[in-house]
């Protein structure tokens, strides 16, 4: 990393931060894999919301692939990115929440289904997803 990648503009950051959040939206919609897995390193890993852990950008891409193929393709999604903060330089937290569409984009959960957090790092002049780990809400009630 460079001096000027720790540097952080909190308005542009989390303006290309939430372009990331709403282009695996985008993906989720559209079953683009390659989309969806664009913003990750080289090294990420992912947590998905029934606990499977993926290491590696080609990993998350074949198991995001067979996922937006298989028992996902017919679901559609809106996230609305709800908090993004900067521990320290060259890294944020951004996190979402997901609700079920219709493939019209009407909303179908009142409240949120799932929650996300990424963990992204600055470097090349660009933000890239090290982590995210999604997480089913529970229903009580």
């Amino acid at each position: 990393m460079t001096a000027t990648d720790n540097a952080t503009d909190p308005e542009g950051d989390t303006a290309a931060i939430r372009r990331i959040i709403e282009e695996s939206e985008t993906a989720y919609n559209t079953n683009d894999a390659e989309l969806m897995v664009a913003h990750f390193a080289e090294n990420a890993t992912i947590t998905t919301a029934t606990g499977t852990r993926v290491t590696g950008r080609q990993a998350i891409l074949d198991h995001t692939r067979a996922a937006l193929t298989g028992f996902l393709r017919d679901q559609y999604v809106r996230y609305e990115v709800t908090d993004v903060t900067f521990p320290g330089p060259g890294l944020a937290l951004a996190h979402k929440s997901a609700r079920a569409a219709t493939a019209g984009g009407e909303l179908i959960d009142r409240e949120p289904s799932m929650v996300a957090t990424y963990v992204l790092v600055r470097e090349g002049g660009r933000w890239w997803v090290t982590a995210r780990l999604n997480t089913l809400v529970a229903t009580w009630g």
